[in-house]
């Protein structure tokens, strides 16, 4: 995402999304009754021949849209922005649709921003950088492709290798098990971005010889795990062990800190959720990491939390709600804190 500038008479910046990631983050900052304005279509309007009108051509213009609701779709990345049309050259009044792409620019008015979402769109700029991560975890019968997003994982695919224990016959060179799964993992391969292969047993490292041979030079890192499928992707996230191709993941330390809070509640320890007993230990200067779930922050405006929280030098850590991470945060309430000291 770039932020190509900003009025502050207008309380609007203009925005261009350029990945897939920055639908994600734009969704997290819109907000019913801000006014969104974008090259868009819409069918002409012909006041002289009604009827038809339906007919007509679409034909691009610029309109600004009262926010009403917006939607992500986690399987297409494409944001929708739905609302009343305010500004334009025609149909003021009238119900329109937005969508948003990578390439696609915006300009976001509101009332008031809230500091987190002045936050997140930095985080984007800063997130756009860095290179998504793509993991294959198998064993003997199943493979699992996955891409590590800045909002979480995503399940690419699934591959059978269609073997039967001894009576399983070695297919053409273009049809085996390995070969099916370097078809689906070359094209999400970009310079620089990590590709870890897992699970139990040998099969990891008899894929990462055969990924060799189809081409693939450098950047595989083989772990072992006690699971395959999405499972072993989660469990080598929370365990570390893939550190040093996670440290730059905000995912992978969305979760660890999840894992670490989850660890200091059960023993009883410097730990606390919901939020009374988390702006009780922010007011009392205890908080070391407040982590907040991203829906969270959509719905209501915790600016004053998070403002008491880093006035004590604490860390602030949103998680995305679309890892497991998220999904246990969601548990607790959607609010939890890692203290400095137990209260």
């Amino acid at each position: 995402m770039r932020i190509l500038g900003r009025d502050r008479g207008t309380g609007s910046i203009k925005l261009m999304l350029e990945t897939d990631e920055d639908m994600w983050h734009l969704y997290n900052v819109l907000e019913s009754g801000d006014l969104v304005t974008a090259s868009t279509t819409r069918r002409e309007e012909k006041a002289a021949d009604k009827i038809r009108a339906e007919k007509a051509e679409k034909r691009r213009m610029t309109l600004g849209i009262r926010v009403g609701k917006a939607e992500f779709s986690e399987d297409d990345l494409r944001l929708r922005a739905l609302g009343v049309i305010e500004t334009g050259p025609q149909d003021i009044g009238q119900h329109h649709t937005l969508v948003f792409e990578p390439g696609d620019s915006l300009t976001v008015a509101k009332q008031h921003w809230r500091e987190t979402q002045l936050d997140r769109l930095e985080r984007a700029v800063a997130d756009t950088c860095k290179p998504r991560l793509t993991f294959v975890s198998l064993d003997q019968d199943e493979a699992t492709i996955a891409v590590l997003r800045q909002y979480g994982l995503k399940e690419v695919a699934s591959i059978r290798s269609g073997r039967s224990g001894k009576q399983y016959v070695e297919k053409g060179r273009n049809e085996t098990y390995h070969d099916d799964i370097a078809d689906k993992v070359l094209p999400l391969l970009e310079p620089g971005v990590p590709l870890a292969i897992l699970g139990p047993g040998f099969e990891k490292e008899s894929l990462a010889e055969h990924l060799r041979r189809r081409g693939v030079a450098g950047g595989m890192h083989v772990y072992h795990t006690g699971h395959c499928g999405m499972t072993g992707v989660n469990e080598l996230i929370k365990t570390g062990m893939g550190s040093e191709m996670l440290r730059e993941s905000a995912t992978a330390a969305e979760m660890e800190a999840v894992e670490r809070l989850m660890a200091e509640i059960g023993r009883d320890g410097a730990a606390t959720y919901g939020p009374a007993e988390v702006a009780a230990a922010a007011a009392a200067g205890a908080v070391e990491t407040l982590l907040i779930l991203d829906s969270k922050l959509r719905e209501e405006d915790m600016d004053g939390l998070v403002r008491t929280v880093e006035s004590q030098q604490g860390g602030i850590l949103v998680v995305s709600e679309h890892h497991d991470g998220g999904r246990m945060l969601a548990s607790l309430g959607g609010t939890g804190a890692i203290l400095r000291y137990k209260l």
